[in-house]
């Protein structure tokens, strides 16, 4: 899908912006965006993909990401549950001014500004204390919502229960044209890659030669088009991993994989486990490389 640039109003008399959203969805359907804002977002239960750049990962527990400036991500959650909220806190680094996070003082949360320009998930304790914490911070007046957000900020430089995203942040420019092709495309792999996808396939689904679409792709995502498919189905497969009692082949097969042999060999590159070492560790989050 196309990547758009999403204006962000802090409000009338507010430096940054706080949002929550109650039983419903932040987006009723996925929109591939970014923006120069910093983004923390909190989910306090249900299930969704974080599917952030290069990076495409599954959560079933709620979740509690940071990310920097010009990710382009999606919306997250696919599956709510009773009692579900989503907080979403969006600010530019100089929200207290160009200086304030040069001082000293801010030494650890400069530090955690720089870890968080790749994505960062928090998870266990960290997660959900610092979900109250953004939701009790709406019940705030200004001042003392933005003391308790840099409080937000110092604990999530302490903590350790977070895991890098390693997602590469790169800046879409393209015209209206290629906008309208790059949205054809993501939505063919989002509906077909448990199918066969064929680069004549999708090169006659956006009306190029197969060469032509080939470098295309390349040059847009900086990845091939079937690394970029691929992508797709080993996070599915670590999807069904996790919350399926299935065969390993069953799980190629539903992920569109044909060749139990190819589909070990992607998944060992892509997690770095085997199938059957990651279904005994159910291990969370992948990274997806992008070749330079």
């Amino acid at each position: 899908m196309k990547v758009s640039i999403e204006h962000i109003d802090p409000g009338f008399g507010s430096s940054f912006s706080i949002k929550k959203f109650e039983n419903q969805f932040l987006f009723k359907d996925p929109v591939w965006h970014c923006h120069p804002e910093y983004e923390i977002v909190y989910i306090s239960n249900g299930k969704g993909k974080r599917q952030i750049d290069n990076h495409i990962s599954y959560y079933d527990d709620g979740d509690l990401i940071f990310l920097g400036p010009n990710l382009p991500h999606f919306g997250f959650t696919a599956e709510r549950q009773d009692g579900y909220i989503e907080i979403v806190v969006q600010f530019k680094k100089e929200f207290l001014g160009p200086d304030f996070f040069k001082a000293p003082e801010m030494h650890a949360i400069n530090k955690l500004f720089q870890r968080a320009e790749s994505g960062l998930s928090f998870s266990g304790d960290t997660r959900h204390r610092i979900g109250h914490k953004l939701i009790k911070m709406l019940k705030l007046q200004q001042f003392d919502r933005v003391l308790a957000f840099l409080e937000v900020l110092n604990e999530l430089s302490k903590s350790e229960e977070y895991e890098a995203l390693h997602a590469n942040a790169f800046t879409f420019t393209l015209a209206a044209e290629d906008e309208a092709r790059m949205d054809k495309i993501y939505k063919y792999v989002q509906e077909n890659f448990g199918e066969e996808v064929s680069l004549q396939d999708i090169s006659s689904e956006v009306n190029m030669s197969v060469p032509a679409f080939c470098r295309y792709f390349k040059k847009v995502t900086n990845q091939t088009f079937i690394n970029f498919v691929n992508s797709f189905r080993i996070a599915y497969a670590t999807k069904l991993i996790r919350e399926k009692n299935m065969l390993i082949s069953e799980i190629a097969h539903e992920a569109g994989f044909n060749n139990i042999s190819h589909f070990n060999k992607q998944f060992l590159k892509v997690t770095g486990l085997s199938p059957s070492a990651y279904k005994e560790s159910y291990k969370p989050v992948i990274h997806l490389e992008r070749k330079k």
